[in-house]
């Protein structure tokens, strides 16, 4: 992906620049070139595989022979493929050494005392660079949801047989499908994972100039002496400004930079990975209690058909009813922004379950045919009418009594919600980034405009302040120096 703009915090408008810095931020701009445009052929190469695939689907439809066109799209094909490792390799090769030299960029530092008067000088804002964006994104997504719902109950099923088999066959048969009818479990997994990787560059029109630009030039002294502590100026010392005088515009004169006025630009690095696991479970037993069975099944039994209701009473049998659902979420958000700081906003990710029992259509239509056959006679008769409104209310108790415990048990889940990074946050920062790059008036310098300043100047300026008129001097900053004043001749002429 794109690389960073190069930054150092040192470099700010109207200081004195720190040559090793500066000489930083080349090698890194040098060492970044090579990837920037490995990356734009691998792009340009992309874009024009899909133009052809485009245009030879339209000769297609207007049946126009597309075999050379076939051919050229091998060929692309294969520089694609030339490109991509290309771009691999600068990668591995530069990006270690990237590492390296940013490593010599302190986030803290301490600097000389601009000799800029700021009282005076004033920064304007010129059109002198253009507006520019290259963007490169990348996305991918990938959800898949998985269900599963069984009724393993085959060691049940001949425990509860076995222990009513005393009941006769009829009996038995009912409890145990009663039982069975208790016991349902299922599974749900749900994964969502999501990658995004957004890069973008931006250069802005506006440049920031010192106009005018004026220097303190007694604070250019004191810097030039801290800077050249083997060559001071020394205003008080003849001997020192006649130095000065012989090194002026020879290649032993030293000088230092000022910058006063530099372009902007703005990047955006940012990449969002999110991965999402969760896992439900849900399930109803009966585990039944074999040693009351044969001294309380025949009464409760009896009890229990009358009053329509379902099952005998605790000690016969323990409803254990359960859920688990557990969510695992993993993000890693990467984002690197230069000149432009975005707007950041986490997203809720809502904790809960998405299914907890069957209500599945064609399960509720076997139900009604299950109880339309329990309920069948050959002979209807009003004893055989009440045992039929017993058995459908055994039914409906059942139903209602399980979709009552299993949606009582999943209301506190609905409850839950955490904040996190994801794909929406980046997109959100991308869109925030966009918008002030257009308003203006941000970035990181890009491009600097020094200002040498030398000895000589310094030392004519001391002059043209303290000796204002006197002798003849240049100016180092956008003040106009005075001529010396001429002789008027007011003497003895006529002698």
């Amino acid at each position: 992906m794109s690389t960073s703009i190069p930054f150092d915090p040192s470099l700010t408008l109207g200081n004195i620049v720190p040559e090793d810095h500066l000489t930083v931020l080349d090698k890194i701009s040098t060492l970044q070139t090579p990837i920037d445009n490995a990356l734009d052929l691998l792009n340009s190469s992309i874009m024009l595989k899909r133009k052809l695939k485009m245009t030879m689907q339209e000769l297609v439809n207007l049946q126009v022979d597309t075999t050379e066109v076939s051919k050229s799209m091998d060929d692309v094909s294969k520089s694609i493929g030339t490109a991509a490792s290309e771009y691999a390799k600068v990668c591995v090769k530069n990006m270690p050494e990237i590492a390296k030299e940013k490593a010599n960029i302190p986030q803290v530092s301490h600097n000389i005392e601009s000799p800029i008067d700021y009282n005076r000088s004033q920064i304007k804002q010129l059109p002198l660079s253009s507006d520019s964006l290259t963007m490169d994104a990348q996305y991918f997504s990938f959800d898949e949801t998985g269900q599963s719902s069984d009724s393993a109950m085959s060691s049940l099923k001949s425990f509860v047989s076995a222990s009513t088999s005393f009941l006769g066959n009829k009996r038995s048969a009912e409890a145990t499908a009663s039982t069975m009818s208790q016991v349902n479990h299922q599974r749900e997994q749900h994964g969502i994972q999501g990658t995004l990787v957004i890069t973008a560059n931006c250069t802005h029109k506006m440049a920031d100039i010192f106009a005018p630009f004026f220097i303190d030039v007694d604070k250019g002294i004191r810097a030039w002496n801290e800077l050249f502590p083997d060559d001071m100026i020394k205003t008080n010392d003849p001997a020192s400004i006649a130095k000065i005088a012989e090194e002026q515009q020879t290649q032993k004169e030293k000088f230092f930079n000022l910058l006063s006025g530099a372009t902007f630009g703005s990047s955006f690095v940012g990449m969002v990975h999110v991965l999402k696991e969760s896992k439900t479970q849900s399930s109803q037993a009966m585990y039944s209690a074999a040693a009351s069975l044969q001294a309380q099944m025949e009464v409760g039994s009896w009890f229990s058909s009358f009053e329509g209701g379902f099952g005998v009473s605790s000690s016969f049998s323990n409803s254990a009813k359960r859920l688990l659902s557990s969510q695992q979420i993993s993000s890693h958000v990467s984002l690197v922004t230069m000149g432009i700081i975005p707007t950041i906003e986490a997203n809720d990710v809502q904790l809960a379950v998405k299914q907890f029992s069957q209500f599945d259509p064609a399960e509720m239509m076997g139900k009604l045919a299950d109880l339309q056959n329990a309920t069948a006679s050959e002979q209807a008769s009003v004893t055989s009418a009440a045992q039929n409104a017993r058995t459908g209310g055994q039914m409906m108790s059942i139903e209602a009594a399980k979709i009552k415990s299993v949606m009582s048990s999943v209301s506190e889940h609905q409850d839950g919600s955490n904040k996190m990074l994801d794909i929406n946050s980046l997109m959100t920062a991308f869109t925030d980034f966009v918008n002030k790059a257009i308003a203006g008036n941000v970035g990181v310098p890009i491009n600097f405009y020094l200002k040498p300043i030398t000895a000589s100047q310094l030392a004519q300026m001391w002059v043209a302040k303290y000796f204002p008129g006197k002798y003849v001097t240049s100016a180092g900053d956008d003040s106009t120096p005075e001529e010396p004043k001429e002789n008027t001749g007011g003497g003895d002429s006529g002698n």
